[in-house]
C-alpha cells in the first residue's frame, strides 16, 4: 500500500531517482520512489565510466568489490581503427557495474527511510496529486528520475532524431585467449586498458573495447538518424569479426537523449533530473555522474526549505552552460567524416588535454602552448574545417554566457528558452 502523503514523491529509482530518495531521505524528508519495472530491472544494466569525482563530490563512498571493475585504466583513442591515437593515463574515471551501484543506491536509500515500490506505472498527475493504479499519493514536490520519456511530470522539449544516441554495452567472455592477446598486441594495447575507436561508423560514434579478467568489455554508441549502425549492431558486428570473443554474459541498450539540457528543469512543485531533464554530457554521452550531482543538488536545495526553481536555477547556472558548450561541439563532430576526424588530430586541434577535460566533463584550461597552437592547426586543417570550427567556438561561448543567465523567475522562463533555444540551431 502506498502512503498517502509524502514530501517527496520520485518516478524512476535507476541511478538519478535512487539517489535522490537516499539523499533527500537520509535529511528527514518522507520520500516515495515508484519505478513501473521490478527495482532489480531499474536503471542502466551495464558497466559504465563514472568519474571518480563525481561520487566525491556528492559524499558517495567509491565503488568496491563486485561493483567495481576498473580504476584509471589507460583510455587509447584512436581514429577509425587507427593508427593515430591519443592515449589518456590517470584521468579518475572509474568502471561501475551499474547493477550493482544501482541496488547499493536503493538500500541507501530503503536504508535511510525512503519507500521504494516497484511495479507502479504513474497515471496522471494532478496538482500535488500522482496517480497510479495502486492509488493516489499527495506530495509535496514531485521528481521525474524516469529517463527520456519522462513520466509527465513536465512538459519536454521534443528530442531530435539526430540527437538520439543509440548506446549499448554488454560483457562478453573471452573464448580465446591467445586470440585475444592477438588482437591486443595488434593495437598496441594492454590487458586492462580501454581502446576506443572514434567515428568508427562515421561522425558521432565509438566502439570501446576493454579486455580483463578473462573478459571483454564492448561499449558502443551512433546516431542512427545519420544512417548509421545502432550500438547493438556495432557489438554484433565485432563480435561476428573477432572470433575470440565468447559468449555474453551480460550487457544492456538504452536510447541516450543528447542536446542539450531542457529549458524547463522545474515549475512550481515539480522537477526533473537526469535523462528526463536533458543532464548528459554530449561529449561522450553519459548521464550518470551529472544525475547524481543533479540528485544531490536537489535533494539538498529541498531540506534546506527551498523550491524546485531553486535548484533548477542553481544547476543551469553551474553546470547548464558547459552542457550546452559541449553539445555545440557535438554538432560540430557529428558533421565530420574520418579524414576530417584525422585532420583535427594530426594538426592537434584535438588533443589529449582537451580528450582529458572532455572525459572529466569539464572545459579544457587554455594555456600558451594551446593558444599558440590553434592558428597554426586552423591553417593547417583548411577552411572548410576552419570555419566550422570557429563558428562552434562561438556558439560554445555564447552558450556560456546564455546559461550564467538562467531566470530565477519562472516567468522570465519563456523568453530565456527562446534565446537559448536559438543555439541549438
Amino acid at each position: 500500500m502506498l502512503p498517502s502523503k509524502v514530501d517527496l514523491c520520485v518516478v524512476g529509482a535507476g541511478t538519478a531517482g535512487a539517489a535522490l530518495s537516499y539523499f533527500a531521505a537520509s535529511q528527514g524528508l518522507r520520500v516515495l520512489c515508484l519505478d513501473r519495472r521490478a527495482l532489480g530491472g531499474a536503471g542502466a544494466r551495464w558497466v559504465n565510466g563514472v568519474s571518480r569525482s563525481d561520487f566525491e563530490t556528492v559524499g558517495l563512498d567509491l565503488p568496491k568489490g563486485d561493483e567495481l571493475r576498473g580504476e584509471d585504466t589507460a583510455f587509447h583513442l584512436t581514429i577509425g581503427r587507427g593508427p593515430q591515437r591519443l592515449t589518456l593515463r590517470d584521468h579518475g574515471v572509474l568502471e561501475v557495474d551499474m547493477r550493482h551501484f544501482v541496488r547499493r543506491l536503493q538500500t541507501l536509500a530503503k536504508e535511510a527511510g525512503a519507500v521504494l515500490v516497484e511495479h507502479v506505472t504513474v497515471e496522471a498527475v494532478d496538482g500535488h496529486m500522482v496517480r497510479t493504479a495502486e492509488g493516489e499519493v499527495e506530495a509535496t514536490v514531485i521528481a521525474d528520475a524516469s529517463g527520456l520519456r519522462g513520466a509527465g511530470v513536465l512538459a519536454s522539449r521534443p528530442v531530435r532524431r539526430d540527437d538520439l544516441c543509440a548506446a549499448a554495452q554488454s560483457v562478453f567472455a573471452v573464448a580465446d585467449p591467445a586470440g585475444a592477446r592477438a588482437f591486443l598486441d595488434q593495437h598496441g594495447v594492454a590487458e586492462d586498458e580501454t581502446l576506443c575507436f572514434s567515428g568508427v561508423a562515421g561522425g558521432y560514434s565509438i566502439l570501446n573495447v576493454r579486455v580483463a579478467h578473462g573478459e571483454v568489455g564492448l561499449l558502443t554508441g551512433s546516431i542512427p538518424a545519420d544512417g548509421h549502425s545502432s550500438g547493438s549492431r556495432l557489438i554484433e558486428a565485432f563480435v561476428a569479426e573477432q572470433p575470440w570473443v565468447g559468449e555474453r554474459l551480460f550487457g544492456g541498450a538504452r536510447t541516450i537523449p543528447l542536446g542539450p539540457p531542457q529549458p524547463v528543469l522545474a515549475r512550481g512543485h515539480r522537477a526533473r533530473i537526469g535523462d528526463a531533464a536533458g543532464q548528459v554530457f554530449a561529449a561522450h554521452g553519459s548521464g550518470i555522474g551529472p544525475g547524481m550531482q543533479a540528485a544531490k543538488l536537489l535533494a539538498d536545495t529541498l531540506a534546506q526549505g527551498g523550491t524546485p526553481q531553486d535548484y533548477a536555477t542553481q544547476w543551469m547556472r553551474t553546470h547548464g552552460g558547459v552542457f550546452a558548450a559541449y553539445d555545440c561541439f557535438r554538432r560540430f563532430s557529428q558533421r565530420r567524416t574520418l579524414e576530417d576526424l584525422r585532420t583535427l588530430f594530426r594538426t592537434g586541434l584535438i588533443d589529449e588535454p582537451g580528450a582529458a577535460a572532455a572525459l572529466g566533463q569539464r572545459l579544457p584550461e587554455p594555456d600558451a602552448a594551446l593558444l599558440a597552437r590553434v592558428p597554426a592547426g586552423l591553417w593547417r586543417a583548411g577552411p572548410g574545417i576552419a570555419r566550422d570550427l570557429a563558428a562552434t567556438a562561438s556558439r560554445m561561448i555564447a552558450a556560456m554566457a546564455t546559461y550564467r543567465v538562467y531566470p530565477r523567475s519562472g516567468a522570465l522562463q519563456p523568453g530565456w528558452s527562446r534565446l537559448a533555444a536559438r543555439l541549438d540551431r
